[in-house]
């Protein structure tokens, strides 16, 4: 991808003890982009993909938010932290039985599928305009109320107590810290995350991902650009649409398409060129813009006879 086009997404390797933030601002220094944002925070100590939206790509945020996520996750029993990870003041101790392994995934069944999950006070969540790791700084604590997630599927992977290793496949608002306090609790000795991993964000995987070390160690922006995927690889769960010239038009300044489709619902909308020009929502006939996006790469305009 040129530099000139500033648009597209690098699954970057995230490093330990690094903020998501300190990720999106060291790239944006680099890449000399203007827009830069990423595709869903991963706590200091956490490692693995982090997206990083580019240019126009930084208007994708909310669906890229939204895809599945993987993690490999170690799970420290025998303790309750204020974190619910390592990083925390522990609270308590507890004895670990010797557990078996059938009895720890007895005790991860019911935390699959739909579940309540009560966001943890040493979170990006927002409480009456702040977030509650702030309230949680200043030795606060505040009720939240439980929120529905989906776990997709757990994995037992490997068992080494007092540590269990977890491989989790989730949706959008899932809290891994959380989910290993809970599996404590459940097993009646208390939890804490004890390493946490990232290992997919939809279709990016960490295999794939820029290593943390080669983001730190370019001088130049080139050959991260070389690694940048194109903006539509943060849509490939929607259907693709394309429309002709006239459609395409109408649709770049906002208004509604009328088309014969089979799909519904969210879908990607290229132009006549093969260029993405956003996404759209189809109700029977009609595709709305619901997020424009320009030409990429940039082209002439096209103007009408």
């Amino acid at each position: 991808m040129s530099q000139s086009a500033r648009s597209g997404v690098l699954s970057v390797d995230k490093g330990p003890g690094v903020t998501s933030f300190q990720v999106v601002a060291h790239l944006r220094r680099l890449l000399r982009a203007p827009k830069v944002g990423h595709g869903g925070t991963l706590d200091p100590e956490a490692t693995g993909v982090l997206p990083i939206l580019i240019g126009e790509g930084t208007k994708l945020t909310p669906y890229l938010v939204d895809l599945d996520k993987e993690y490999v996750a170690t799970v420290r029993l025998g303790l309750v932290t204020e974190t619910q990870d390592l990083t925390g003041t522990v609270l308590e101790t507890h004895p670990v039985p010797a557990l078996e392994r059938a009895q720890i995934e007895d005790a991860l069944h019911p935390f699959v599928g739909v579940i309540r999950q009560v966001p943890p006070m040493y979170s990006a969540v927002r409480r009456e305009g702040r977030r509650l790791y702030e309230l949680a700084r200043e030795g606060l604590t505040v009720d939240r109320e439980p929120r529905d997630v989906t776990v997709h599927a757990i994995a037992l992977l490997g068992v080494a107590l007092p540590d269990i290793t977890l491989r989790v496949r989730c949706g959008k608002g899932t809290y891994v810290r959380t989910l290993a306090a809970d599996l404590g609790a459940a097993l009646g000795c208390g939890g804490a995350l004890a390493a946490l991993v990232r290992t997919r964000v939809g279709p990016y995987a960490l295999e794939a991902a820029v290593p943390w070390t080669e983001v730190q160690s370019a001088r130049r922006g080139d050959s991260l650009w070389a690694r940048v995927s194109p903006v539509d690889s943060a849509l490939t769960a929607l259907s693709p649409l394309r429309l002709d010239a006239q459609q395409a038009r109408r649709f770049a300044h906002g208004q509604a398409v009328t088309i014969e489709t089979g799909a519904a619902g969210h879908v990607r909308v290229y132009g006549d060129d093969g260029a993405l020009r956003g996404v759209g929502m189809v109700t029977g006939s009609q595709l709305k813009p619901e997020r424009l996006l320009h030409a990429d790469p940039p082209r002439p305009a096209v103007l009408p006879a």
